[in-house]
């Protein structure tokens, strides 16, 4: 059976499907709690570093240079923080959690703390607002609410259970729009959303609402893409979902370069049939909304840190320098070894994150290998059945899928370009010796798309079977990441940091 093709005997009534959807947001709350609780604060992902940005902005403090924590912030810094996720546990005594001391004892241990890291800056001020502008009005209203020290840090972390449920909706309606005939793929995609180990989603930090932004400009831009003519309604909310992405992650840019790319695609079809001028006031709308908000910060960025992305500031802070052209063709990623490196720890961490714990990465490489191997597979029979020949998608459905690979396959390539055209020096990472941006969550914002591809893949590999096999398969995913997830990370389930001992 086609990918096209409809069963009635597979069908669901959208209240039924909607009811899956919903349970779907329930399990992914619970997982995202149960993890988000599990680990202490502040991983090695730049947490604090991201949190002393929520604090600041929560007090209306935009920040212009690099410069210390803000003295609340540091104060949870001392207070909170532990040092299991860089150092092994015999490198140092076991020390209880300051917030368990008696008073005497907890000020002297805040004080030493407090001599030996005030030096610490923050290199990441001139992050996009967005989502630090989003979790300090959340701050603020804890505060307000009643929250106050440990259950008021984790309070922050918790409200990624309504980002993720944000995307798992999102993923939906972006699957039931392209396939609204198959089951399969309508389903697939909010289930893996929903059961993703991406560490992203336990922590502090701005990679987490990437996927929520660029996922609703997705759907805009899907409909975009096959309106005859766009109304205004559609270029207003398209627009602002572009700047929305925008202002979330610097990241995003490939992303945006695509969707720049589809925009301009769509505005030629509509000269060519004699529509453009019917499209003025979308395009102009979308225009006005994507632009003056990137504008605006733009121009923030160059005349608070003097460059308009904001990073030049940061780069010379970490001591990276960059290399001559002639010498990026010497980079180990243009040999066999090095591209599986950097393609092989990219989509590891674009599925279970980042995080360390005494240094070491908290992983299994069966579930790594499985998850690459699962990735270049099922994305692979993707786009062979995208190939007109095959007939296994209709027109719209594999200009949509063929969007979606190349906002990834863009993703993947900014991170390379990145790997290459830096000498990091005596940076921890990326290094001289691992010179390769190798973080997936940095992609985090084509999650729809790829998880649509994934499943997509997954569904025409099956095509032989019914959907009873179909689900059976995904079922066997999503258990699996669930295993791993649990076997990898128990050894921080007892930890005396973490949520459950407060």
């Amino acid at each position: 059976m086609n990918a096209t093709d409809s069963n009635p005997t597979d069908a669901l009534s959208e209240t039924r499907e909607r009811k899956i959807i919903f349970l779907f947001c329930l399990l992914a709350a619970i997982h995202i709690f149960i993890f988000s609780a599990t680990f202490p604060f502040f991983n090695d992902v730049d947490e604090i570093l991201h949190f002393d940005l929520v604090v600041r902005y929560s007090n209306g403090d935009i920040p212009h240079v690099i410069d210390p924590f803000c003295p609340e912030a540091f104060s949870y810094f001392v207070l909170f923080h532990t040092v299991e996720y860089f150092l092994p546990p015999d490198s140092q005594p076991p020390q209880p959690p300051a917030w368990t001391l008696p008073v005497e004892k907890g000020v002297s241990l805040v004080l030493s703390r407090r001599a030996s890291w005030s030096k610490i800056m923050n290199c990441e001020v001139a992050q996009p607002p967005l989502y630090y502008t989003v979790t300090g009005l959340w701050w603020r209203l804890a505060k307000v609410l009643g929250f106050h020290d440990g259950p008021l840090l984790y309070s922050v972390r918790f409200l990624n259970i309504f980002f993720v449920g944000m995307l798992i909706w999102l993923g939906y309606l972006e699957a039931r729009l392209v396939f609204p005939e198959n089951i399969f793929v309508r389903l697939g995609v909010p289930a893996l959303i929903a059961f993703i180990p991406q560490g992203a989603f336990y922590a502090i930090q701005s990679d987490v609402l990437s996927p929520v932004c660029f996922g609703a400009a997705f759907i805009c831009l899907t409909n975009f893409l096959r309106a005859e003519v766009p109304d205004l309604r559609l270029g207003i909310f398209t627009g602002l979902a572009l700047a929305a992405t925008f202002l979330t992650k610097i990241s995003n840019f490939p992303l945006l370069a695509v969707s720049a790319v589809i925009i301009l695609f769509k505005t030629a079809q509509l000269a060519k049939a004699g529509k453009l001028r019917a499209s003025f006031t979308s395009l102009g709308a979308l225009a006005l909304c994507a632009g003056l908000p990137m504008a605006c910060w733009l121009a923030w960025c160059r005349h608070t840190f003097g460059d308009f992305s904001g990073t030049a500031a940061k780069i010379k802070y970490l001591g990276w320098t960059y290399k001559p052209f002639a010498e990026w063709w010497h980079h180990p990623i243009f040999t066999l070894h090095g591209a599986w490196t950097f393609l092989s720890g990219l989509m590891a961490t674009f599925w279970r994150g980042e995080f360390l714990w005494h240094g070491q990465p908290l992983a299994s490489p069966v579930a790594d290998m499985i998850y690459f191997a699962l990735s270049i597979l099922l994305v692979g029979v993707a786009l062979l059945n995208l190939l007109p020949q095959f007939k296994a998608a209709t027109a719209p459905q594999r200009q949509t899928l063929w969007f979606g690979f190349w906002c990834f396959a863009s993703a993947v390539t900014f991170l390379g370009f990145l790997s290459i055209i830096y000498d990091f020096h005596d940076c921890f990472y990326p290094s001289r010796e691992h010179p390769y941006f190798t973080s997936g969550r940095l992609m985090l914002g084509a999650l729809i798309p790829f998880l649509l591809l994934f499943v997509f893949g997954l569904d025409r590999a099956l095509k032989k079977f019914g959907n009873a096999a179909k689900f059976s398969a995904l079922a066997a995913i999503i258990l699996f990441m669930l295993i791993t997830e649990i076997a990898v990370d128990w050894p921080i389930f007892p930890n005396d940091y973490n949520w459950f001992h407060m």
